[in-house]
């Protein structure tokens, strides 16, 4: 079975995932890339700065750029990748089925009329959930023209539990909803946080961080909906009330600036900005700290969470983190609060970090939640998938 799957630009969480169900299965996944943007370097619009991938995207699988246009594009809005090249491509490409990653560009409704107008079976997997903000009227028009355009689509690839919940809610049937959930390389992750417990106080002293005291951890794009001032507030907070903690704040973004600014007001001690860490070295840092924090209000999903969990940590989540339904467990290997409450962000921190026995426990359970949220259950899912098309 060949499968051809549209993407704006190579991606790091997805390369591997295409390289691993070519290696692993019958299943020969072509990416058909619209801009080679990742590659040659580009300002990312969230860390508001360049950002060039340190880790082989290339790799296990045939891929495509297509036109001379990739070279030049850039995703952005809708209209932002238009890539005619595609309709060719995939009514000449001797495809048997077409993945389609959302609906974001105009490029993927393209290659969704070229697979019908050849009678192949299109897969749709995205992101999007009930819990999602959107104005009333935005959310009307965008339901109302997928349940029209999702008729036409042959297999829904859900991401989790939330992604399952909005194509019921869109009448789609449960046979046609397959489990291929968002996943990173684990395999690679945790064992290069292995790697790097062994010099996990060789990266606290370089990071300026103190050896005893508990580290949390926010490592996201610094902008307002990832909400990294609760974490300051939070810390602040614990603090004062007596705690031996610091906080380490990974990335970079539009509100560094207002960020340090209230760390100074606040008066919070051992904080660390990092700066931007690339994907090579993320594992490290992750095995230096004690617990990751994300306040998110309208997150998608949150493959950090996936990320850090990879390395054993503990996870504190608010409740309107796409992920949090399917990986954070409440009380088993970390905490969900109400997300923009900060004094109950505090109270989810304390209750991690006050217990070294707890905080352990639940890093431990935390590595056997996600060792069964990988690639392998990806391929059975797209497998399934598959299978039932063959089937119909």
């Amino acid at each position: 079975m060949r499968v051809a799957v549209v993407n704006s630009h190579p991606i790091q969480y997805f390369a591997p995932l295409y390289a691993f169900i070519t290696g692993h299965s019958d299943i020969e996944i072509t990416c058909l890339y619209c801009s080679d943007f990742s590659l040659r370097g580009g300002v990312d619009p969230g860390f508001k700065r360049s950002i060039k991938w340190d880790v082989d995207l290339l790799s296990g699988y045939p891929f495509k750029f297509l036109g001379a246009g990739a070279r030049r594009r850039k995703p952005r809005g809708f209209l932002s990748l238009v890539c005619p090249e595609l309709w060719s491509e995939i009514r000449g490409g001797g495809y048997d089925a077409v993945w389609l990653h959302g609906y974001a560009y105009f490029a993927f409704v393209l290659a969704l009329v070229a697979a019908k107008s050849k009678g192949l079976p299109v897969f749709m997997r995205s992101e999007t959930h009930l819990g999602l903000e959107r104005r009333p009227w935005k959310r009307w028009l965008r339901d109302t023209l997928l349940s029209k355009l999702y008729r036409y689509l042959d297999g829904f690839l859900a991401i989790g539990t939330a992604n399952r919940r909005y194509y019921e809610s869109l009448g789609i049937e449960a046979s046609k909803i397959f489990h291929v959930p968002y996943a990173v390389d684990n395999a690679r992750f945790e064992a290069a946080a292995a790697d790097g417990r062994a010099q996990r106080l060789d990266t606290r002293r370089r990071l300026g961080l103190r050896d005893e005291s508990a580290v949390v951890l926010f490592a996201s794009k610094f902008m307002p909906r990832k909400h990294p001032d609760d974490v300051i507030r939070a810390v602040a907070s614990l603090q004062l009330g007596g705690l031996d903690v610091s906080l380490l704040l990974v990335g970079t973004g539009e509100m560094e600036s207002e960020l340090r600014e209230l760390v100074h007001k606040l008066r919070v001690r051992n904080v660390c900005f990092s700066g931007f860490v690339n994907q090579r070295d993320l594992p490290a840092v992750y095995a230096a700290c004690d617990v990751f924090v994300l306040p998110s209000t309208d997150e998608p999903w949150g493959l950090v969470v996936n990320e850090v969990m990879c390395a054993g940590l503990p996870v504190v989540v608010s409740a309107e983190v796409g992920c949090a339904e399917d990986l954070v467990l409440d009380g088993r290997n970390g905490r969900q609060f109400d997300a923009r409450n900060v004094p109950a962000l505090a109270d989810a921190l304390r209750s991690v970090l006050a217990d070294p026995q707890r905080a352990h426990a639940f890093g431990c359970e935390s590595l056997a939640v996600i060792r069964e949220w990988g690639y392998s259950q990806c391929l059975d899912g797209l497998s399934a998938a598959v299978q039932s098309v063959r089937e119909r």
